[in-house]
């Protein structure tokens, strides 16, 4: 026979006997079973703040990984784009223009018409593939166009006798850029008024201020006029290289004549058409008037060879 169980009542001071019944067993259990799995719970969240779990410390490794191999694909862009804008630099300002090539056209930047929402999508190891080829894809074409300009650089040596005949300088003494007063394109023409292609560049100056031949070459003109484009010289440099210098004051040189570049072939004016003193300087190729600021690499930096674009384009008005 099962023993009883009773359990004290302090109000009666009497042992009252417990229900042992089967459902109140079963109550008692189940009342049990809840306290172990609130207590659990308990824990379980109490260990999920403060420790991580197998897990969560595997996670942890992993975007470490992914964060350092980021760093590394960063510095790796870094260092193709500065070699890229260094190339284009280059291409554009220098070599294209010594060797007479077409500049090398702009390709369609790999990914631009890429759906990176899609990304947001993708997993860790996906984005980092995906960068990861992208920059091995920049560093090949910049490998490639590497290749290209050892070509060039050997069209170079082939021509070293030929760029000293190649307009490089600026006529006149500029090292501040400041006084550059009308750039190449269209201007207002000062006496007209009307909206006139300049094809050259004005350099604002004192009477007397000296001028300098651009390239070697032979005087094919030196003319005294108070007409038009007033004293004047033209230095055929030969390789299809012409240059003019207009609106001069004094000419030093005469038809016939050898220059060097850096000699001294005369002086600013205020003569012919001008309304200011001022240098009138063109570069001519093959017959055809070309910018000028593109001939002036031997003096500017990259940094000077923008700034003279901008002040070239910010002029409205010609001097001539």
């Amino acid at each position: 026979m099962a023993r009883s169980q009773f359990k004290f009542n302090p109000e009666d001071l009497n042992f009252d006997k417990l229900d042992d019944s089967l459902g109140a067993r079963v109550w008692r259990i189940a009342i049990y079973v809840a306290a172990i799995l609130v207590i659990a719970i308990l824990l379980n969240v109490t260990y999920s703040l403060f420790f991580d779990t197998p897990r969560e410390r595997q996670i942890r490794r992993e975007n470490e990984s992914l964060l350092e191999q980021y760093e590394a694909l960063s510095e790796r862009k870094r260092v193709v784009d500065t070699v890229m804008q260094e190339v284009q630099q280059i291409d554009k300002d220098i070599y294209r223009v010594i060797f007479e090539t077409e500049p090398v056209k702009p390709e369609m930047n790999p990914g631009n018409n890429l759906n990176y929402q899609n990304l947001l999508y993708a997993s860790n190891e996906e984005i980092v593939t995906f960068t990861a080829d992208r920059l091995d894809s920049m560093i090949s074409r910049d490998k490639s166009t590497a290749s290209m300009y050892d070509v060039l650089m050997i069209k170079g040596e082939n021509r070293l006798d030929m760029l000293p005949a190649i307009p490089a300088i600026q006529p006149i003494e500029n090292r501040d850029l400041t006084l550059i007063a009308s750039g190449y394109g269209h201007r207002i023409h000062p006496i007209y008024k009307i909206r006139k292609l300049h094809t050259g560049i004005d350099f604002s100056a004192p009477v007397g201020t000296p001028v300098y031949a651009t390239a070697d070459g032979v005087v094919e003109t030196a003319i005294r006029s108070g007409r038009g484009l007033g004293n004047r010289i033209v230095i055929n440099h030969s390789n299809g290289y012409r240059t003019l210098y207009a609106y001069m004051d004094k000419l030093n040189v005469r038809g016939g004549q050898q220059v060097k570049r850096g000699d001294v072939i005369g002086s600013v004016g205020d003569t012919g058409l001008s309304v200011a003193p001022h240098l009138h300087y063109e570069v001519h190729l093959n017959g055809e008037p070309v910018n000028p600021i593109n001939y002036f690499f031997l003096e500017l930096t990259p940094e000077e060879y923008d700034r003279v674009i901008l002040i070239s384009i910010m002029s409205g008005q010609s001097f001539d």
